[in-house]
């Protein structure tokens, strides 16, 4: 609804801002202002500043007035959080017109009518008519307090069997078919559920605006979703929204009704599902109300790879420097609902903390199905590589997407040429001279300053010939990092040196044979220090493409082949750049 001019300012100027933080972040006087950890994303330093009348985090850039820390904080819509300050300040709301209070009036009749309906299906549930559906539910590892907590239910198998038992309460077939219940057939309605369990379908507010059914036989299809109503948008609602809307947990989309259920009788309050859909970009505006970077986890199978995809595509002409995803993958062939059950809910728990950002991910779902075999295979992949980074509106960001996507297939080339000419199995060798050691004892100090980058160079890191005292240091880290529920420099070194590596590390973090530099430091940004690891690797490289451009050109001098000559000429492009890519436009 349209609101008057002024309503808006009276309502932000009777709403004290420190007080309306305060009740979910701990705030400190700075001068005349306030400041705390922020509630949207993790940090251990404040950054969280609550001037007179806005608030603004300097971490990760969030920011806005009365309203929009309530729609952010707790998931509102708009006209939910005017409702509420309104309500707290003592003001009334504007006054409808006529028109617009009868579409209202109808709209609460029809909150009415779905509570009714709810009642009705869960009551049949507990009957013996609703017995094989609750044995189902059990099957599935539900119980009955979770079954009750979410109001599941059983539509029952008679069409016209819901309208029979409601009409005693004055609800007509005319009111379930606006509801979304029922349809009108050609000679009279009929029920629109019928043989499914029923699972309500709730508004952030935890209004019932719709419900879901899936059968428990062989029709189609499996899961059945209500029609757009007055009260519910299938691609502005998710499953699970009220709960999550309230947690204090991380925000994880699943794919459905059951992993959603699992994963919050597991203790993963947080979890959401899409209806039935692809994430929309209504559903990705309401994720990014209730957190700035939810996970997104869907099934370890092709068809959770391709929703990942579209979920990740669908995202993209919506980031902003504050706002993005993270997503998780799932062993294959599994779901949430199915891990939990048969491995408990810590392995869930890794996989979330595991999380990869979007941009991490992004280069691998987007070569799902490109083969890249021929020049023109790679040449169409590497153009939809910067089509998608370039299709996120932050100019800034689109150039850091796309330096990523195309530092990730240069790496990727680099790799193929060089399993080519080495066995799969065989570790890459810098050797051990002076320049080399230093920059292997560099990239080691690298991880021991910024243990958290394991998530993005771990591969490299493995796979890198070290030193033997180097050796032990990466052994050790890499049994640390499989077990850390966080990699934070501090508790790594503490565990090395528990580990009996104390000396050594303090050897890799003396000044000698020369000064580290600053990006190894734990105090370093870790955009720093990833710059700092690529810019090492890429000296390591040429290292060891000069190291094999001199043993093959002794190979050719020996023996002038072709395929001696043909390696000759790949590793002397190689090594002088030839075909590097151009800076990305801005």
């Amino acid at each position: 609804m349209a609101l008057p001019p002024g309503f808006l300012e009276e309502l932000r100027a009777r709403t004290p801002m420190a007080g309306l933080v305060g009740r979910r972040v701990r705030l400190s006087r700075s001068g005349r202002d306030w400041v705390g950890c922020c509630p949207f994303h993790t940090e251990k330093t404040p950054s969280f500043y609550v001037y007179a009348d806005h608030f603004h985090c300097f971490g990760c850039g969030v920011h806005g007035d009365a309203v929009s820390f309530v729609m952010q904080s707790q998931g509102a819509g708009f006209m939910e959080a005017v409702e509420q300050l309104a309500a707290e300040a003592g003001l009334e709301l504007p006054k409808l017109s006529p028109q617009a209070a009868e579409a209202e009036r109808k709209r609460f009749d029809l909150y009415a009518v779905l509570e009714a309906a709810a009642a009705s299906y869960q009551r049949r549930l507990f009957l013996p008519e609703g017995n094989p559906a609750l044995g189902y539910l059990r099957k599935r590892g539900l119980t009955e307090d979770t079954i009750r907590e979410f109001g599941l239910g059983w539509s029952g198998p008679g069409r016209g069997a819901l309208a029979a038992e409601l009409s005693g309460q004055g609800i007509t077939a005319e009111r379930l078919i606006e509801a979304g219940l029922m349809r009108q057939g050609e000679e009279r309605p009929y029920d629109l559920f019928f043989n499914r369990i029923m699972f309500p379908i709730r508004d952030a507010r935890g209004r019932i605006i719709s419900f879901g059914g899936r059968t428990l036989e062989d029709a189609q299809p499996k899961y059945l979703n209500g029609p757009e109503t007055p009260l519910f948008s299938k691609r502005r609602s998710l499953y699970g929204l009220d709960r999550a809307r309230t947690a204090r947990a991380d925000i994880v989309v699943v794919e459905g009704y059951m992993d959603v259920l699992a994963l919050h009788q597991a203790g993963f309050g947080g979890a959401v599902a899409p209806l039935g859909t692809a994430l929309t970009e209504g559903q990705l505006e309401v994720l990014w109300r209730l957190s700035p970077i939810p996970v997104l986890c869907f099934d370890g199978d092709a068809a959770g790879s391709r929703a990942a995809a579209r979920a990740a595509l669908a995202a993209l002409p919506l980031l902003r420097p504050e706002r993005t995803l993270q997503l998780a993958s799932l062993p294959a062939g599994e779901d949430p609902d199915t891990l939990i059950q048969r491995r408990g809910s810590d392995s869930f728990r890794q996989i979330i903390s595991g999380a990869r950002p979007l941009c991490a991910a992004l280069f691998g779902l987007l070569q799902e199905g490109m083969p890249q075999d021929t020049p023109e295979q790679r040449a169409a992949f590497r153009a939809k590589l910067i089509q998608a980074a370039q299709s996120i509106p932050d100019r800034a960001l689109a150039w850091e997407y796309q330096k990523e996507l195309l530092d990730s297939f240069k790496a990727q080339r680099r790799n193929a040429a060089l399993s080519e000419r080495r066995p799969a199995s065989q570790r890459v060798s810098y050797g051990f001279d002076q320049a080399a050691a230093e920059r292997l004892r560099i990239l080691t100090a690298i991880i021991l300053g910024h243990p958290c980058l394991l998530r993005h160079v771990d591969h490299v890191f493995e796979t890198i010939e070290l030193p033997p005292k180097l050796s032990a240091i990466r052994q050790a880290i890499l049994e640390w990092a499989t077990t850390a529920e966080i990699l934070e420099s501090r508790d790594l070194l503490a565990h090395l040196s528990s580990a009996g590596l104390a000396a050594e590390v303090a050897e890799v973090l003396s000044a000698e044979p020369m000064r580290l530099p600053a990006y190894t430091q734990s105090g370093a940004l870790p955009a720093e220090a990833e710059e700092g690891w690529r810019d090492i690797c890429g000296h390591l490289q040429k290292d060891r493409l000069r190291q094999e451009l001199d043993a093959i050109r002794a190979a050719y001098e020996a023996e002038p082949s072709v395929e001696n000559l043909r390696r000759l000429e790949a590793l002397s492009r190689e090594l002088s750049g030839e075909g590097e890519d151009l800076e990305p436009a801005a």
